[in-house]
């Protein structure tokens, strides 16, 4: 009796879910992003933040000048990060502004944005939008432009781009990470827009108008700084509107060593990010009602698709000995899982080698298993480690 009881409630849960990523996916196709087009271009700060970025900084500084945007309406900052290679000296060479934050002992991404929004506001004061890129990125052509656009609309203070991948060919690796950016940088963020949610800050390819930042700094120092800064503004009636054709793409780990290191501080930081936010998100809906909070909610207790596919493989496992009458949930929950991830390949047009990939979704799903028991093991560990880049991987052969 318990145990069925159980599985009715785990069920539930697994539905509830899957109907609400389905949600999502019926709704982006119905999204509409916000611009003003007849407005003037704005004039905008380009922050890049970095750390020990010599390999590519100078690639991303260029690829900003060589984009359609007036070269006058627009400077480039570079946060050196505690950088002990010569990231300042090319970023300089490259013609851009250079900051470098000096702290050993509070280093990393959101800890470098929050000293500069707060210690040098006179460098961005007189810009009307500020735009953050990491220190990797390649700009779309008409990045600035789009972004621009958004910020000129006037129910937007905050826009994301679509953050997509550079380095796609690389391996089939690379090519999933692909599929799944299609689906997590733009499915969700344009269905969380269109039923009255906020897009999500993606780390990279985001903007905002100045009053934001010379509010808030930057007040987000986990891993993902991004997701928490999303949140904090929610509880602020601040939404973050999602721009597709604000495009940038940025290289991602090419084997299991570098993934792993990125995933270990991703997954661990969004555990904590649920549990501190949820009970907020909740009070906030019982006051106010609003269909963010509820999206939000809905957000946090929904897991990473690798875990929530491991998730359904168990429950349908032990269904199968336990009481097999009710195994076709399983079936539906992953009809739905698999509608939610091809839209996300239709909405951007994915090319065949992108859909192809979606054929190794197991494998990678196997490998982070592990990835998920290590999480366990080393729930204490807070030693930040930096994810190695492709070209300092090259230079050691």
């Amino acid at each position: 009796m318990i145990i069925n009881t159980l599985l009715i409630f785990l069920y539930t849960y697994f539905i509830i879910v899957c109907l609400y990523l389905m949600l999502l996916t019926v709704s982006a196709y119905n999204f509409k992003k916000r611009i003003n087009q007849s407005a003037a271009p704005l004039r905008l700060a380009i922050v890049i933040p970095a750390y020990n970025e010599e390999f590519q900084i100078e690639s991303t500084i260029n690829a900003i000048r060589k984009s359609s945007y007036p070269k006058n309406l627009y400077s480039i900052f570079v946060i050196a990060d505690n950088c002990t290679d010569q990231t300042s000296v090319l970023s300089k060479l490259a013609g851009a502004q250079v900051f470098e934050h000096s702290n050993p002992f509070n280093r990393g991404k959101g800890q470098a944005l929050d000293w500069f929004f707060k210690n040098h506001k006179d460098a961005y004061a007189n810009f009307e939008g500020v735009v953050i890129i990491d220190a990797d990125t390649v700009l779309d052509n008409n990045f600035l432009k789009e972004i621009s656009s958004s910020l000129s609309h006037p129910d937007v203070k905050v826009v994301q781009g679509f953050n997509g991948v550079f380095n796609m060919e690389n391996n089939w690796r690379t090519a999933l990470l692909s599929a799944a950016f299609n689906v997590f940088n733009h499915l969700l963020p344009a269905g969380h827009n269109r039923i009255g949610g906020t897009a999500g800050l993606r780390g990279n390819g985001m903007a905002f108008r100045v009053e934001i930042l010379k509010k808030y700094g930057w007040p987000s120092y986990s891993a993902v700084e991004d997701a928490e800064f999303s949140l904090n503004l929610i509880l602020d009636k601040v939404l973050v509107h999602y721009n597709p054709d604000a495009i940038v793409r940025s290289e991602m780990p090419v084997t299991g060593k570098q993934a792993e290191t990125q995933r270990m501080r991703w997954e661990a930081d969004k555990y904590k990010i649920s549990k501190k936010y949820f009970p907020l998100m909740v009070r906030a809906l019982s006051t106010t009602h609003r269909i963010c909070y509820f999206d939000a909610i809905m957000s946090l207790i929904t897991p990473p698709l690798a875990l929530l596919i491991i998730g359904l493989v168990f429950l349908s496992m032990v269904t199968l000995f336990i009481n097999s009458k009710i195994l076709p949930l399983t079936g539906f929950c992953f009809i739905l899982i698999t509608i939610y991830v091809f839209s996300g390949q239709i909405m951007k047009k994915a090319s065949f080698k992108v859909w192809c990939s979606l054929l190794t979704a197991p494998l990678y799903i196997l490998w982070k298993i592990p990835v998920y028991i290590k999480l366990i093991k080393n729930r204490s560990d807070k030693k930040w480690i930096r994810t190695q880049r492709i070209s300092e991987m090259k230079k050691k052969f």
